[in-house]
């Protein structure tokens, strides 16, 4: 798929079919986690693969927004050292969240669909991936060949209107 076609077929996907994901494929979609950019190239993140049944049916439960990942084939947690220091924390949430939509991108360039997730239960999620302390568990991506319909470019996105969103020069007022 060209870079174009896959950032306008990616979209949340929370219902999958049971097909594995390849492991050549899933190794990929992480990979483009790893190869985001990072500020000052620091790296503070790393990445949990989960393919197994009943860890993602437990890894569901760590948030209200999370039920999808009880039915992917697989699911990539993000996790961060913790800090004290803001500057660090709104930093490393900055570089997660560019090595999510390098994720959720890559996926979609291989048809799959993916659907990420916050995490609220922190100690359970530590529990269940085997996290130690000292780190949160961020986001989860639930990753799958989606059950409804395959990945393909969608003309018209459910977003605002590229005209009010878009401001040139300055601020236009809608």
């Amino acid at each position: 798929m060209e870079t174009w076609d896959a950032l306008s077929a990616r979209r949340n996907v929370r219902q999958y079919r049971p097909d594995p994901i390849a492991e050549r494929d899933l190794d990929r979609i992480v990979e483009a986690g790893w190869r985001a950019p990072s500020a000052s190239n620091r790296q503070h993140r790393d990445f949990v693969v989960v393919t197994d049944r009943d860890q993602l049916r437990k890894l569901s439960t760590v948030w209200r927004g999370a039920q999808h990942i009880a039915g992917a084939a697989a699911a990539i947690a993000l996790v961060v050292p913790d800090s004290d220091d803001e500057h660090t924390r709104l930093v490393d949430q900055f570089d997660l969240g560019q090595a999510t939509f390098a994720i959720l991108l890559a996926a979609a360039d291989l048809g799959i669909g993916t659907g990420h997730s916050s995490v609220g239960e922190q100690d359970n999620a530590r529990a269940i991936l085997g996290v130690p302390p000292g780190h949160t568990v961020s986001y989860l991506i639930g990753v799958g060949y989606p059950a409804d319909r395959p990945l393909r470019p969608t003309a018209k996105p459910d977003r605002r209107p590229f005209e009010e969103v878009v401001h040139r020069g300055h601020w236009r007022s809608s």
